[in-house]
């Protein structure tokens, strides 16, 4: 169980916390300078995850313990960096094993201390890349090794950063980019994959209307639909495409186009992060290319497919540039992100924007010790810091990449209870909360003694941004004092 906040109800009078300290200043600490020495990993491009442990996991794309080719590594670290390991060091690539690990990790929340990945290359069918799992003693297991046609392939596509969603059916979903049933196996897939490694295809990509090229991975909206992005092609009446957005409907199998980029000043182009959903139901996502300065873009579009861009890069000076990564729902509701390039020393930034558009630049990195060229996204830790990794950067050697705690002031405060309201008999209790987290409102008489009791019908998993979470009937109870306790 993670910290929690405590607010207090008695006789219908609510009390409310103090607001934190907007002015407090945005920090980055380096946690870890990857090449230290051989057995270290380099170049991290995936995100990271932190597991139910409180721990974070990673990949790198190089390095590890194989000296003769370095392909890679998994690795596992604490939130001040005071704890690192790796867990499992990639082969060269064509073995039974993967390497080049580029996606980041996913665990499996129905079995917890599992974790499921993605390799670029290794595997036993030419080197097409493989699905694993891996624990945090350092079991690893090969789950799936992807054939090309008719199966997918990622084959050494060193931008792709499609890492696995565990669906709300327990199973995991993915994307190649490479790989399928059309054109000799060019195109990509969307696949499905159960923890024993059964995988099905659920769609091959054609390079027409549903573009091809699928560079991120997917989000389950609430309406139970996945989402995606392709890389390339798509149709539109003037001819010029530059990847897509798609729905698809695992139920029937139905894939529908829901925007085609086309570049310009008023589109985006090329996009090669996930999407996210956010509060309002609509889905958000990054560019790597088009927009008014060919920097790329954040985008913001309905299910249905309505369109709008929120904010082109290049802007301003010392705006980012080129963002790779999709884009992270915050515990206040904003989006967190960062970009490749750009910002004071042309070595990538950390952003913010709201879903109506409005943007910060909270951190430009400088090439140092902080690293540079963040390619991979954000997550946000249950302390409410974000945590992240640079390509390379760092103090050691030519630089090999870092991982990076980044503390935002937050309004209000990550893990506070922000609110709490009578409805009827009903009371309402809201708190900033964490996408993918467990939030168990709990109760007792006094504030001083007693023990703490789980509410029921009161515990939920939150898909980020604030939560609301109901106690029937508990304005008509007598005193109670509340807090949350929150699992990952």
């Amino acid at each position: 169980m993670k910290t929690c906040v405590l607010k207090i109800l008695a006789a219908g009078l609510v009390l409310c916390a103090a607001v934190a300290n907007l002015s407090a200043q945005v920090t980055l600490t380096t946690l870890h300078t990857f090449g230290a020495g051989s057995i270290d990993g380099q170049y991290p491009y995936a995100s990271l995850v932190q597991g139910s442990d409180g721990l974070f996991y990673g990949t790198t794309l190089k390095g590890g313990t194989n000296t003769a080719s370095p392909s890679g590594t998994v690795f596992q670290i604490n939130t001040n960096g005071g704890s690192y390991a790796v867990l499992h060091s990639f082969p060269e690539s064509i073995t039974q094993d993967g390497s080049l690990s580029t996606p980041g990790l996913v665990e499996d929340h129905t079995n917890p201390g599992n974790f499921f990945g993605l390799t670029d290359a290794g595997g036993t069918n030419g080197g097409y890349g493989t699905v694993f799992r891996i624990k945090p003693d350092g079991t690893y297991t090969v789950l799936h090794t992807f054939a090309g046609n008719p199966d997918g392939a990622i084959k050494n596509v060193y931008s792709y950063a499609g890492q696995l969603l565990q669906g709300k059916d327990g199973n995991f979903y993915g994307t190649t980019p490479l790989g399928g049933t059309n054109t000799a196996g060019l195109q990509g897939t969307v696949f499905q994959i159960n923890s024993t490694g059964d995988v099905t295809i659920l769609h091959s990509f054609t390079g027409a209307y549903d573009g091809n090229q699928p560079m991120g991975g997917l989000v389950q909206a609430s309406d139970g639909n996945f989402y995606g992005t392709t890389y390339a092609n798509g149709t539109n009446s003037a001819g010029s495409a530059y990847g897509t957005v798609f729905r698809l409907n695992i139920t029937n199998g139905v894939l529908t186009t829901l925007h085609t980029f086309v570049g310009g000043s008023f589109d985006g182009a090329e996009p090669e992060g996930a999407l996210v959903q956010g509060l309002d139901g609509n889905l958000y996502g990054t560019t790597s290319g088009g927009g008014t300065h060919s920097a790329g873009v954040v985008f913001r579009i309905s299910s249905g497919g309505s369109y709008t861009n929120l904010h082109p890069f290049g802007e301003f000076t010392y705006d980012g540039g080129k963002p790779v990564a999709g884009l992270v729902l915050g515990s206040d509701g904003n989006f967190y992100g960062t970009t490749q390039l750009g910002g004071t020393s042309t070595n990538g930034t950390v952003f913010r924007i709201s879903p109506t558009g409005s943007y910060s630049n909270l951190y430009s990195f400088t090439g140092g010790s902080d690293g540079k060229q963040p390619y991979a996204g954000l997550v946000q830790g249950s302390d409410g810091s974000f945590y992240g990794t640079t390509e390379t950067g760092g103090t050691n050697g030519i630089g090999y990449g870092t991982v990076f705690k980044l503390t935002v002031p937050l309004n209000p405060p990550a893990n506070q209870i922000s609110a709490i309201q009578v409805a009827g008999t009903n009371v309402l209790v809201t708190i900033p909360s964490v996408a993918t987290e467990m939030y168990q409102l709990q109760y007792r008489t006094s504030l001083t003694a007693g023990a703490w009791s789980n509410i029921n019908a009161a515990a939920v998993t939150s898909i980020g941004g604030p939560l609301t979470v109901t106690n029937f009937g508990g304005f008509s109870q007598s005193q109670q004092f509340y807090r949350f306790a929150i699992t990952p």
